[in-house]
């Protein structure tokens, strides 16, 4: 029902002369049939006809005008009543279809003197009882009409703008659902090519000079090159695999998860630093996965800026509610910016340090950064809830 309504509003707003014409013509009849059915042959003058069409012409422009039309109208038709009273038909179209359209269209003041006029009008002017009541239900008939009109125009309105709103509010949640799926993945791509890529490097610098003097320790760090590379492929081939147009299978595999730290830990031990480590696997798959990226970027900073010959990893429930995360080396600290800081906190361009407070934050949990109070050093230690 209200978008039959609806559409039936829309139509008439678009195409007002197909409703205006056939009232007019229903108006012009009915005003001069009742003009001619009142006189006899000799009888008959010109200027009743001229105000019965008076009367009635004007509803043309009603919807551009409808108090300009009401009182155009109103006036022929009050004089053709008043000199020639029985030559007005029983149902005065004219007057009617001027008293919808104010009601319908008019301001707030036409509206209302409108209905005070014709109520009285009604009252005082008609001659008898029975015919008060039918002008006033006819009249006051049309002026309820055109307010419920009024209302459904009104109500199609909020529901026009409500409909809007919820599509704006729709696009809003859309965008930004794109924008932070955009930099989970530019997160996690970070995250591993900053990782894979600074110990390739590392690990091929430090290959010629042990080639000769140390084949053993060269070939297990081309081995680490390779597997670092092929570690890198795998996790991005994880990423990415989100990217995939719709219909094409996922080459997707788990987030990963604490259990997977044993291959970073080794690689970062091929490359010459010591690393103590104490993991607990526990958490969620979303904490495990946030643990494991803050703990591979730490890593990553200790082998690229720190210049360190130890690091140590605790990763521990406390309090059967938090999974707190430590990872602390013996490097430059904070006389290096870092060794561990440098570059890569959002000072000079890099996004390591601020990678990982963003995925802390993301799982409900805090990251805290800077140097070690206990020695020299420097320090990444981040709390996520295991609720998250």
């Amino acid at each position: 029902m209200g978008k039959w309504t609806e559409g039936l509003l829309a139509r008439g707003r678009a195409r007002p002369w197909a409703v205006n014409g056939p009232l007019v013509a229903l108006a012009v009849g009915v005003s001069l049939w009742g003009v001619y059915a009142d006189q006899h042959d000799d009888e008959r003058q010109w200027w009743a006809y001229a105000l019965a069409l008076a009367g009635s012409l004007p509803l043309w422009w009603r919807q551009r005008a409808p108090w300009a039309v009401m009182v155009v109208t109103a006036v022929p038709t009050a004089v053709l009543s008043v000199t020639a009273h029985f030559a007005m038909p029983q149902i005065q179209v004219a007057t009617a279809v001027a008293i919808y359209t104010v009601a319908d269209r008019g301001r707030d003041w036409q509206r209302a003197v409108l209905l005070a006029f014709v109520v009285t009008g009604n009252v005082v002017g008609t001659r008898s009882f029975g015919g008060m009541l039918f002008s006033l239900v006819v009249s006051v008939g049309s002026f309820a009409i055109g307010s419920l009109v009024r209302e459904l125009r009104r109500l199609a309105g909020v529901e026009a703008e409500r409909a809007r709103q919820a599509g704006l509010r729709a696009a809003s949640d859309a965008a930004r659902a794109v924008a932070e799926e955009r930099a989970r993945i530019a997160r996690e791509m970070h995250d591993i090519l900053a990782h894979a890529v600074s110990l390739m490097v590392i690990q091929a610098e430090a290959g010629p000079l042990v080639v000769r003097g140390d084949p053993d320790r060269a070939i297990r760090a081309f081995d680490a090159i390779a597997d670092s590379g092929r570690d890198a492929m795998v996790q991005l081939r994880r990423v990415l695999g989100v990217l995939k147009e719709e219909g094409a299978a996922p080459a997707l595999a788990p987030q990963p998860r604490l259990a997977e730290l044993a291959g970073v830990l080794q690689r970062v031990r091929d490359s010459g630093v010591a690393v103590d480590a104490e993991i607990e696997e526990a958490g969620p798959a979303e904490v495990q996965a946030a643990a494991f990226r803050i703990v591979q970027e730490a890593l990553t900073n200790v082998v690229k800026h720190a210049g360190a010959r130890h690091v140590s990893v605790r990763v521990a429930v406390r309090d059967g509610a938090r999974l707190a995360v430590e990872v602390a080396d013996d490097g430059a600290g904070a006389a290096g910016a870092a060794g561990s800081g440098a570059g890569i906190d959002g000072r000079s361009g890099g996004r390591g340090l601020l990678s990982i407070r963003e995925r802390a934050a993301a799982c409900g949990g805090s990251a805290e950064t800077g140097p070690r109070t206990d020695g020299p050093g420097y320090l990444v230690a981040a709390v996520l809830p295991l609720n998250a």
